[in-house]
């Protein structure tokens, strides 16, 4: 299992768009309900996104969805601050996050 935090800000003009098609990644995960991941995303007040996802190793779901990869598509120009990915090590979880 590997777990994955991402974080980056978008433009103050593209926080909206941005919102919308990770809902869509959202809908499609629901549609599809793919088994070996997990996956949350968080809006910030100064439009920062967080993203924590936690595949299993070699787990290639979400890069294979149509919804993804249209959220890929240009997200290095919706942001001010680019995503950075750092490996994520849960230390307390109180009932945020559903134990399995």
């Amino acid at each position: 299992m590997q777990r994955t935090l991402i974080r980056y800000k978008t433009r103050p003009e593209a926080t909206e768009q941005n919102q919308h098609l990770i809902e869509a990644v959202f809908a499609e995960l629901q549609l599809k309900s793919p088994e070996g991941i997990r996956y949350m995303a968080l809006r910030l007040g100064d439009g920062s996104f967080l993203h924590l996802v936690e595949t299993g190793e070699g787990d290639d779901t979400l890069p294979e969805m149509d919804a993804f990869r249209r959220f890929l598509s240009g997200v290095r120009e919706r942001c001010v601050e680019p995503p950075q990915r750092n490996e994520a090590t849960i230390v307390g979880n109180y009932r945020m996050l559903d134990e399995r």
